[in-house]
């Protein structure tokens, strides 16, 4: 086995993760890491492989956007009787990804280029933004045409304002085969979406202190009653 296009070895954890990570998943074939492999492919193995897996998943889902979530796993396997951690990356499809910290630029976005992760263009940065479907709620089709949007009303009323006939177009709820998205689907009263706020004791999120669960409703009024819990605390 050894480094290519879609493969790529790591003796240990290193700070240059995210970058390597955030190169296979702006390829559209994604690709594999492995942890405990030098780079002559020799298997060398990871001390503590459970800690260093939950560690890994942690940095990826914090530190890289759009989020990747569901996009890599993490699979432990036993070479030469050795630990070995690989994880393994889907290409993303809200390209370009990028790492949190240095933003959309040359700096924080890669790409695959034989076996090393590259700075990606500029210009190739550009052209994938803007061909990102980043507005894909907008238009998917909500799953129910029949909505209320009393608690719409209610809170452009409460900040001096109205909502005319044309309020779903305005306020782009609808596609463009004039169907109500699923923005409006959130913002009509009743829907099927949880919002929980959870409290811990500390900083690990170990020990649950409170665990509050809201929506299935507007998600204007949702957002209302998590922002005054917060202010409770």
């Amino acid at each position: 086995m050894i480094e290519n296009k879609h493969t790529e070895f790591k003796q240990k954890v290193t700070p240059e993760l995210e970058k390597e990570v955030v190169a296979f998943l702006n390829a559209n074939e994604g690709g594999v890491i492995y942890i405990g492999i030098d780079k002559n492919g020799i298997p060398i193995g990871v001390k503590d492989a459970d800690q260093e897996q939950l560690l890994i998943k942690d940095r990826l889902k914090t530190n890289i956007l759009p989020s990747c979530l569901g996009l890599f796993d993490l699979i432990i396997e036993k070479k030469n009787d050795k630990d070995i951690i690989k994880i393994i990356v889907a290409g993303g499809y809200e390209k370009p990804y990028y790492i949190k910290k240095y933003g959309l630029s040359e700096k924080g976005t890669f790409i695959r280029i034989g076996s090393s992760a590259e700075p990606m263009p500029t210009r190739q940065i550009e052209l994938l933004f803007s061909k990102r479907i980043r507005n894909s709620i907008g238009n998917m089709k909500s799953p129910k045409q029949t909505l209320q949007f009393q608690q719409l009303h209610i809170y452009y009323q409460s900040i001096g304002k109205a909502l005319n006939e044309q309020f779903a177009r305005n306020l782009e709820l609808v596609t463009e085969e004039g169907n109500y998205n699923y923005v409006a689907y959130l913002m009509n009263d009743v829907n099927n979406i949880s919002v929980k706020v959870a409290r811990y004791q500390g900083l690990n999120r170990v020990e649950l202190a409170e665990s509050n669960e809201y929506g299935y409703e507007s998600l204007i009024k949702a957002t209302h009653q998590v922002l005054d819990k917060l202010n409770h605390y």
